[in-house]
């Protein structure tokens, strides 16, 4: 495959080796680095967000990591906007850009376009989100499926965010959320891209979180929400997501011990590592599979 023209996209589940796998791929083919993981956008949380250190940038040129403050919003649409300019910029360079990272709706975005839905009002979303809560998932969704029957071909039933979301589009825009996906244009072809989805063995895959938790509360995570405890973030800011700052002000507060803390921030990765998997089955059906433990491979194994 001559991947000159090509833009590699490099996902898979939190923990999996996706940034080492990045940097040896772009070392071999000439690349540079974009993320596309919505919690290593952030400039306060370098370890709890496992983004790459200074000198694993210093290897591989790497682009939005790090660069906006927790203090502000920052949407799908913005990264797009700044990946897609990168991406230029590297094309121009006569290298390949890699986008790499666990956040599936930065690919979908990147591969289908972004749907442009009318805003909807907090309030009307919130309506939606009490219902759900009030009868249930699995009530819920057989609730959204007699309201929009087509939602059924793009949103699983375990799959909570998305119901929620594609309810609230139907019953306030009149207009199914399959058929804003159909009216909205990407900027790029689809051979454009060369997907890879990086696999990994669940045990191997806990083993690594456990390391990675117990490393990162040694190594200065629990300093990193020390200094981040008086600034004001806005409620509805991804970043308040991010696993491991509410278990750290928990012990900060002394709710919980250091052994209590560890075990809540592997269980709570875990869990997104589970939904991260359940995504890319309904999401990344033609990406090529690769397994974790094979990204040595030689380059026409992985490509081909």
């Amino acid at each position: 495959m001559d991947l000159k023209s090509k833009i590699i996209l490099i996902s898979g589940p939190t923990a999996s080796g996706k940034s080492n796998f990045a940097i040896n791929l772009a070392k071999k083919v000439k690349g540079e680095i974009i993320n596309a993981d919505s919690m290593q956008v952030y400039r306060e949380l370098r370890i709890l967000t496992a983004r790459p250190n200074i000198k694993e940038q210093k290897k591989i040129k790497h682009h939005l990591y790090g660069f906006i403050s927790i203090k502000r919003k920052f949407s799908t649409g913005q990264w797009l906007k700044f990946a897609s300019k990168k991406i230029k910029e590297i094309q121009k360079r006569k290298k390949i850009p890699i986008l790499v990272g666990g956040t599936g709706l930065y690919f979908k975005s990147l591969i289908d376009g972004l749907v442009k839905i009318p805003k909807i009002s907090l309030e009307k979303r919130k309506s939606i989100i009490n219902l759900q809560k009030k009868i249930g998932q699995k009530i819920f969704y057989q609730k959204l499926i007699q309201l929009d029957p087509k939602i059924k071909k793009i949103v699983n039933i375990n799959d909570i965010q998305r119901s929620i979301r594609a309810y609230e589009v139907k019953k306030f825009t009149k207009k199914s959320l399959v058929d804003w996906h159909k009216s909205t244009k990407s900027l790029y072809n689809k051979n454009d891209f060369v997907k890879l989805y990086l696999d990994c063995p669940r045990d191997i895959l806990l083993d690594r979180i456990k390391k990675r938790t117990y490393s990162m509360l040694l190594s200065g995570g629990i300093n990193e929400v020390k200094k981040i405890k008086k600034i004001k973030v806005p409620i509805n800011n991804s970043s308040i997501k991010i696993i491991g700052v509410n278990e750290i002000k928990n012990l900060l507060n002394k709710y919980q011990n250091i052994n209590q803390t560890n075990e809540h921030i592997i269980i709570k990765t875990r869990q997104y590592a589970k939904r991260q998997a359940t995504w890319a089955r309904g999401q990344m059906k033609d990406w090529k599979s690769i397994s974790a433990l094979e990204t040595k491979l030689p380059l026409k194994k992985l490509f081909n």
